[in-house]
């Protein structure tokens, strides 16, 4: 049965109004809630006509199996946005709520006058699954109550962050940071060509990309802002600062602290942690893998052939470049850093024209890999850049790629001095 008929036969059966339980059915089904669990949770929504009222829980026994409860809670962050929802534009207020047993992430679908710092008793929210865990949704079945007495939590109000601390799905934060790099692009948005800025953001503790989808004159190069009420997402692995329309961006009267080196980890913490934008990693090359050396790239995607043959386009004639796909290990873990052109000419001491010569001369283009191996398999290098993780392994996109030259001892003590202070 479609959406339509289920919310007709329900809300025959509960004598209530169809329109008014079509929009919850669907507000549930589009969450990915299954129908049968849909229609069975508006069934203890209304009851015969009224409904009974959900059980009270702490946010710490809130779970995926609930869905629909009442909470008292301090709004510790309150970030707007728009979305496209079945087809139109509609503001919501997103966030976290917590009290003295844990914090839940919360999607307010209605203007409550939502602020950090609100004490709140939200009866009727309902709960959905999100990434594996609970989230509320405050819509308009939601009696929502703002408490005179504030609820003491032992968790930071108002969402003020530093970049090295953001992670995928955080809404409503405020960072102070300095733009290192700014450009303007078109792309294709859900209402055709937009124009947006993208760019780096950094402070003292990492660097991270940023989005604005409403560009703004104060996001220029070396400005030092002040961006409050922006959301987090995943691109290609690390977190990505994202501005809405909602976001202020103002100006600081001081310079933001920006340091000029990458956090050095140990491999495998990285590789634990998901990912990161800015990164040096130090480790020995086990291996150069196949795919190194003199390689062709299709002219159309810029994607490696394999014998004449892309993955998107078909047979193409392929265009020369360089490349290094290296194994790193420390010990406690393994990454593929990948070398684009610049490094790979300076690790194979030439360039393009004559990795082409050599492998004419040999007639054999694995040559050109082979010398690079040679030069490399069996040092040590620290290596900069952006680490992604996913189901098939973890890659570091270097920008910069230097043998260690400091001996083991010394880096031992200059960490044991670090753990010391």
């Amino acid at each position: 049965m479609s959406v339509d008929e289920r919310a007709e036969a329900l809300a025959s059966d509960l004598g209530i109004d169809k329109e008014e339980v079509k929009r919850d059915l669907q507000n549930l089904v589009s969450y990915s809630v299954p129908m049968d669990e849909a229609v069975d949770s508006l069934r203890r929504k209304y009851g015969d006509g009224g409904g009974s009222e959900p059980e009270s829980k702490a946010i710490g026994e809130i779970t995926t199996d609930d869905t629909n409860v009442t909470v008292t809670g301090r709004v510790l962050t309150a970030g707007k946005r728009s979305i496209r929802y079945q087809g139109n534009e509609q503001t919501i207020t997103e966030g976290v709520l917590a009290d003295s047993s844990g914090t839940i992430d919360y999607t307010a679908w209605e203007d409550f006058g939502l602020s950090p710092g609100d004490t709140i008793t939200a009866g009727n929210a309902g709960v959905r699954e999100w990434d594996g865990h609970p989230e509320l949704n405050l819509g308009e079945s939601t009696t929502l109550v703002f408490e005179d007495e504030l609820l003491q939590v032992p968790y930071e109000v108002g969402g003020e962050t530093d970049l090295a601390s953001v992670t995928p799905g955080d809404r409503g934060l405020t960072v102070e940071a300095r733009v290192i790099e700014v450009e303007t692009r078109t792309i294709d948005g859900r209402d055709g060509e937009t124009e947006i800025l993208s760019g780096v953001l950094a402070d003292e503790s990492a660097r991270l990309p940023f989005t604005d989808w409403e560009p703004r004159d104060e996001i220029e190069a070396g400005a030092d802002l002040l961006f409050e009420n922006v959301y987090v997402r995943e691109f290609r692995g690390v977190p990505s600062i994202n501005c809405s329309e909602f976001t202020t961006v103002s100006a600081l009267d001081r310079a933001v602290e920006v340091s000029d080196s990458a956090p050095r980890r140990p491999i495998g913490d990285a590789v634990e942690s998901g990912g990161a934008f800015d990164i040096e990693l130090v480790g020995t090359i086990v291996a150069v893998r196949d795919g190194s050396g003199l390689i062709q790239r299709c002219p159309e995607c810029g994607r490696v052939v394999q014998k004449g043959q892309c993955r998107s386009h078909g047979q193409v004639e392929g265009e020369d470049d360089l490349r290094v796909k290296a194994i790193l290990d420390d010990g406690t873990g393994t990454v593929t850093a990948i070398l684009g052109t610049d490094l790979t000419r300076e690790v194979y001491g030439g360039d393009i024209d004559d990795a082409r010569e050599q492998a004419r001369d040999a007639m054999d283009q694995e040559v050109v890999a082979d010398s690079i191996r040679e030069t490399l398999v069996g040092r040590e290098y620290a290596v900069r850049g952006s680490l992604s993780v996913d189901e098939y392994g973890a890659n570091l996109d270097a920008s910069e790629f230097a043998e260690v030259t400091e001996s083991p001892a010394a880096r031992a003590e200059a960490l044991l001095a670090e753990v010391g202070e």
